[in-house]
């Protein structure tokens, strides 16, 4: 089966209605026609995903936050895998993490700084596999996904308030992902890459580098991309206009952009070559799956 519909999702942990509705956009990508709305809350968009598969299961969806914790804290909570510790987390443990009243010091950002165990040499402990991957570009040795990473500071998913702080997103986002594996979705790299399929993005590896929360900057972004790229060039006007105004959508449409190139990979998407991607995660780069299969047959 060949994909037939992309969605690039860019998530919001607002705990609000308002402010879900204002900041969850869906860039959707059917059969060459292009969309980019917004309107719904996290529910919302499980449903109409839900539904969208049910109508024609061809379906490849990338959300921007974290799938998971690093292994060692699901170890701790004897979890075995990180589908097992998405029901620990819509059965209220999530919300309580993110309380102010909880008591572990772990999960942090405002109110609190973050705790001595994540700081020094020991920074690396609040950040899964593949965060330290997208971040570390002596690592990486195509020149062009080096250029991407250049200026990205990967977010740690233990981290629920101030500035782009990732956990919150994360922590509300992984109920939607147990709901949508139980409706027959499967989710990458912890399920086998059949479609309707679900995968982690990051969306700094598919914009580049580019200062989104300005206006300006974006605008010039996407008038470059349609001077050099057919597919941009060939987008409605109001898609564009829809991008130009805001960061949550503009991320959603170049993400959206970066999927729809490569749509023909995500059927045959190999295993991370990680380990503890089966509770981890694993984000979906431009490029670097190639490199993975390509590794995996030497």
């Amino acid at each position: 089966m060949s994909v037939a519909q992309v969605i690039a999702i860019d998530w919001s942990g607002r705990v609000d209605t308002a402010g879900q509705r204002r900041h969850i956009y869906a860039a959707r990508w059917h059969n060459g026609k292009v969309t980019l709305t917004n309107g719904r809350t996290r529910q919302e968009t499980a449903e109409w995903l839900i539904k969208l598969a049910k109508e024609d299961p061809s379906l490849v969806v990338g959300f921007d936050f974290c799938f998971s914790f690093p292994a060692w804290f699901l170890r701790e909570l004897e979890m075995e895998s990180a589908p097992a510790f998405w029901r620990l987390v819509a059965e209220q443990h999530g919300e309580r993490w993110l309380s102010r009243e909880c008591e572990d010091r772990r999960f942090w950002g405002k109110p609190h700084k973050r705790p001595a165990e994540f700081s020094g040499d020991r920074l690396h402990r609040m950040l899964r596999a593949t965060d330290i991957d997208c971040k570390l570009a002596a690592l990486i040795p195509e020149e062009e996904r080096a250029l991407r990473v250049k200026g990205i500071t990967p977010k740690s998913v233990f981290q629920i308030g101030g500035s782009g702080s990732v956990g919150t997103a994360s922590l509300r986002g992984m109920p939607v992902l147990l709901q949508l594996r139980e409706a027959g979705f499967s989710v990458w790299p912890f399920d086998r890459p059949k479609l309707p399929l679900v995968v982690e993005i990051y969306t700094r590896l598919n914009t580049g580098p580019v200062h989104k929360s300005n206006p300006e900057k974006r605008a010039e972004y996407l008038l470059r991309k349609r001077k050099e790229d057919p597919a941009y060039a060939a987008l409605p006007r109001g898609v564009l206009q829809t991008a130009r105004a805001g960061e949550d959508a503009f991320d959603a449409l170049v993400s959206m952009m970066v999927m729809v190139e490569r749509r023909d990979e995500f059927p045959q998407l190999v295993q991370p070559r990680d380990p503890l991607h089966a509770m981890e995660g694993w984000t979906w780069a431009p490029d670097l799956q190639t490199t993975q299969k390509k590794k995996s047959r030497g």
